[in-house]
């Protein structure tokens, strides 16, 4: 965590704090809503935040940022009364619950020297934390943090970290959706559409558990985007349907993220070998599920909470690097996982892995080696709008974890963008990859923004 603030301090200061306010729920926590308890999915997840920002151009809806930032802060304060948790406190160690005590969430405003485009256009995806709270992407007490950032063209960013002990990408993504219905509603008075602001909490009982988080390393990692069209992608799976036919294993109805996972982790493999002059080292696949409709009992998708599991296996050797293995092993487990009944029977399945500490410890051990692939492609994340329009770009800012991979959508819905975060030594190899460039449309180290602005 120093080394990480330590880098942070050495850049570039981009932005001038314009104000800092707590913005408190508009009605308070009925008394039985007090205590909310975090689950075994909720004690295990990394402690770390969720950094999401999304971008819009210039709107005249509003006559000044004052004005349009007082709306924001005004809709952010009945939101925060349906998400209450929000507005809590965690404890500083292996939270088991959030105390909802209406404390509030701290809203920042700051101030760009620049336009929209050409912050977008020059700057190093690492400059995106300074989007965010003091740059605040490691755990705090405090569940939730807003930023919302001015340009000089009028365009505005609006950035929220939301803790992994209390939710997942699911979560802060409905949050950002649902605090937008709520602005774009109350600027235009109707109120009663308001009854869409449906966030569904689930009561877990209390457990006599103190369970520490499974690790990930963090530091000197860095994070460049690569896009890959959907037409790319198409010519992708096509070179894998022939490969698989060749070996008599033929794999059909290929997906977008199982191509793109083959790939990605075939060629960031070979680019650690080089890193380790030429010596292979056995690592692995580890990729999240959003378990809320995958359960026999689905669970609503605006469920609050970390609803995910994580399917996992081992490549030891190159010669399992192929989309037999790859593709294969994933379709293993997703299957397993969808027969999945209901939200105990996972939690059961969580406490079984993870309650005994050594094994808990041997499993963070083993998942610190593994590359993290997480899709958030079908997450409604182009529909974020406060009444100004749909943002022009989303994206995740802060990644800075070792071999994660989060994969979303392109502004245009046209295919799929790619945040890789590797050491530095090999995203230099992998991004002059021959076969991750011959499916990439573009790889390189300002922040896409292909046909947005």
């Amino acid at each position: 965590m120093m080394m990480s603030k330590l880098l942070r301090f050495g850049r570039r200061q981009l932005h001038t704090i314009v104000s800092r306010d707590i913005i408190k729920p508009s009605s308070p926590t009925p008394s039985h809503l007090k205590t909310y308890n975090l689950s075994f999915f909720d004690q295990v997840a990394v402690n770390a935040y969720m950094p999401a920002v999304a971008f819009y151009r210039s709107s005249s809806i509003y006559q000044s940022s004052h004005e349009k930032t007082l709306e924001l802060k005004n809709s952010l304060s009945h939101t925060l009364s349906q998400y209450y948790p929000y507005a809590g406190r965690l404890a500083k160690s292996c939270p088991t619950y959030v105390d909802c005590n209406d404390e509030g969430v701290e809203f920042i405003e700051a101030r760009y020297d620049s336009t929209l485009s050409d912050f977008l256009q020059q700057s190093d995806h690492e400059d995106l934390d300074q989007l965010f709270p003091d740059d605040l992407i490691w755990f705090n007490t405090t569940p939730l943090f807003i930023q919302v950032n001015h340009f000089t063209c009028g365009g505005v960013a609006v950035a929220a970290s939301l803790s992994h002990k209390v939710a997942d990408g699911s979560s802060l993504f409905n949050f950002i959706n649902h605090w937008a219905t709520v602005t774009r509603c109350r600027s235009l008075a109707h109120d009663h559409d308001l009854s869409h602001i449906n966030p569904h909490f689930i009561c877990y009982q209390t457990r006599n558990v103190n369970m520490s988080s499974l690790h990930r390393s963090h530091g000197d990692y860095v994070t460049r985007s690569f896009v890959f069209p959907n037409s790319k992608i198409d010519d992708l799976k096509a070179k894998i349907t022939s490969m698989t036919m060749e070996t008599g294993e033929h794999i059909m109805n290929l997906t977008r993220v199982e191509a793109l996972t083959w790939l990605i982790h075939k060629c960031a493999v070979a680019a650690a070998c080089k890193t380790n002059s030429g010596i292979f080292k056995p690592t692995g696949v580890g990729h999240s599920m959003n378990m809320r409709d995958k359960l026999v009992e689905p669970l609503p998708e605006t469920s609050v909470g970390n609803f995910y599991l994580l399917m996992e296996f081992p490549t030891m050797s190159e010669s399992e690097l192929t989309p037999n293995k790859i593709i294969g092993e994933l379709r293993k487990r997703k299957k397993e996982f969808q027969s999945i009944r209901n939200t105990e029977t996972a939690l059961d399945i969580v406490e079984e892995m993870c309650s005994d500490h050594n094994a808990r410890l041997e499993i963070s051990k083993r998942l610190d080696d593994y590359y993290i692939y997480t899709a958030i492609h079908r997450f409604p994340t182009y529909g974020i709008n406060f009444g100004w329009g749909k943002p022009i770009k989303v994206t995740i800012g802060g990644v800075n974890l070792k071999n994660v991979i989060i994969m979303m959508d392109t502004p245009n819905g046209d295919g799929i963008e790619a945040l890789l975060s590797l050491g530095k030594q090999d995203m230099k190899i992998i991004q002059n990859d021959p076969e991750l460039l011959a499916f990439s449309k573009e790889c390189n180290a300002r922040i896409n923004v292909t046909n947005a602005i």
